[in-house]
């Protein structure tokens, strides 16, 4: 499944009423770690069909970067039911994303 761009528009369809985890990528297109870490949340999203994969610019979207405490980036939430079920900051390893999920 390809990545979807999350904004403050899509926020509540796409990821709080989603019936699956949701991988959110917080990330800005001027951050190096983000850009380290941009192919490998690709890959899970091409990888894994029982999940959702989202990004959010934060430079776009600082409301949703502010609502979730997003203080440093990249920072990977997972949302399951529609809450924050597990979160890392910086760059992490596939294997350590998978897990999260």
């Amino acid at each position: 499944m390809a990545v979807m761009t999350i904004t403050q528009d899509n926020f509540q369809k796409e990821v709080l009423e989603s019936n699956v985890p949701v991988l959110v990528d917080f990330w800005a297109s001027w951050c190096g770690p983000c850009r380290m870490l941009s192919p490998v949340v690709d890959q899970i999203a091409e990888e894994r069909t029982d999940i959702k994969v989202g990004k959010i610019n934060v430079d776009e979207q600082a409301q949703l970067a502010m609502e979730f405490g997003v203080m440093s980036i990249p920072t990977l939430l997972v949302f399951k039911n529609g809450k924050v079920a597990k979160s890392s900051v910086g760059v992490v390893p596939k294997d350590a994303i998978l897990k999260m999920l």
